[in-house]
């Protein structure tokens, strides 16, 4: 028999009403809401990550392969799709998806509306997976095998600004020598409330963006690349980086759109120190509630010593009683943060503001390894946290602690 759990176990109901009971209440209930809070800032903030990032990667993949050029023009110098170095890129063990794009500068005119914007040329590689969810209204281009498609996505930026609508046709002006219109249908809407695309990008075909610059079949503005893991995203860079030619050079794509990445990476920071004046309190309750509970008990431990326990048999009583307290507040806490979690995902009660967050409802993130390792080192802290009141057990004589009142 385990003597000081038996113990433990028995002391553990004091019974209601008493200050016993209140206080162990209390710890419990500290507990329960500090790993609710904790374990739900973290989806919060690992859904809020992955939104934004979802939203980058599907219109620019996770690494670019680019042309070498010495000015700041948004005019692209093309690269030729040589086919063996484009296959041993998608052969590449980090690669899942490579496709082409080319953007040139444009200007849009609807009636009385103008506007400047960049058109991104995409082709039938284009990943409409990645895309298709944030399409508001409308589909995707039809892509012709033979003659380019006259047809264009929007932003829902762009369609309210230019009062435009699913069927509409617009008129793009090109400044090149000559200078060049295209009349295009807009065919549908999109909308990932980042104004870096919203208020940028318009995608059609590159076919017309290649006729328009006079490039040849095989030429494109660039490559985006799509990696299994964005983990292993350095180490597919320096591979990657291996495969193109000489004129070539790739280019991670956090690095492109790093004030995102920068601002991304300082929420986890904020999160870091919020979770650590949690834990602060959470730890600062049971030691209290321990030397409370030691206190309250003066008498039984000292009767304990008089019987022949040792210091350590009687620390372990209430280190087992502690421990019981923060495991019923953990199990209560992972179960307030699922339920919000579930709640959240499935019916999205709680709704943001797109202009200010990116995104129209608060998102949530599963990542189990995450809350694992934060009740891990909750139970790992506080265990070590509750040696400090039950060492006071060794400072307690048996005969002032029998005569205590």
């Amino acid at each position: 028999m385990n003597l000081p759990y038996f113990i433990a176990k028995r002391i553990s109901d004091p019974g209601q009403g008493n200050f016993s009971s209140i206080i162990q209440k209390v710890a419990v209930a500290s507990v329960a809401i500090g790993i609710a809070v904790m374990v739900g800032a973290y989806m919060i903030l690992g859904g809020f990550q992955e939104n934004i990032k979802d939203k980058i990667f599907s219109f620019s993949g996770h690494i670019q392969v680019v042309k070498y050029s010495l000015t700041n023009s948004f005019e692209e110098d093309p690269i030729s799709m040589e086919s063996e170095r484009l296959q041993r890129i998608q052969d590449n063990a980090y690669v899942t998806h490579v496709q082409e794009f080319a953007q040139k500068p444009t200007i849009l005119q609807n009636s009385d509306e103008v506007t400047g914007l960049m058109i991104k040329g995409v082709g039938e590689s284009f990943n409409k997976e990645y895309f298709n969810s944030y399409l508001v209204d409308g589909r995707f281009i039809d892509f012709n095998d033979t003659s380019f498609t006259p047809e264009i996505v929007v932003s829902q930026d762009v369609a309210e600004d230019m009062e435009l609508q699913v069927g509409d046709r617009v008129v793009t002006y090109f400044i090149q020598d000559p200078p060049r219109t295209r009349r295009l249908t807009v065919v549908g809407i999109f909308n990932t409330a980042l104004d870096d695309f919203d208020q940028k990008i318009v995608l059609g075909d590159i076919k017309m963006v290649r006729g328009l610059n006079g490039w040849e079949d095989d030429q494109v503005g660039g490559y985006e690349v799509f990696i299994n893991n964005f983990k292993n995203i350095d180490q597919a860079n320096e591979e990657l980086a291996d495969l193109v030619s000489e004129e070539q050079f790739t280019q991670k794509v956090p690095d492109k759109f790093s004030e995102i990445f920068d601002w991304l990476s300082l929420l986890s920071q904020n999160n870091s120190i919020f979770l650590a004046l949690i834990l602060f309190v959470a730890c600062f309750n049971i030691v209290s509630v321990l030397f409370i509970l030691i206190k309250e008990r003066t008498q039984m431990i000292g009767m304990f010593k008089a019987l022949g326990a040792t210091d350590g048999l009687i620390r372990r009583v209430f280190s087992y009683n502690g421990l019981q307290l923060v495991l019923k507040g953990m199990l209560i806490g992972n179960l307030m943060a699922i339920v919000f979690g579930l709640v959240q995902y499935y019916l999205k009660p709680i709704t943001l503001d797109p202009i200010h967050y990116y995104m129209e409802f608060v998102p949530i993130a599963w990542n189990w390894t995450m809350i694992i390792g934060i009740n891990v080192l909750v139970v790992g802290l506080i265990t070590v946290t509750m040696l400090l009141p039950t060492a006071l057990i060794s400072r307690i004589s048996p005969v002032k602690a029998i005569r205590f009142d």
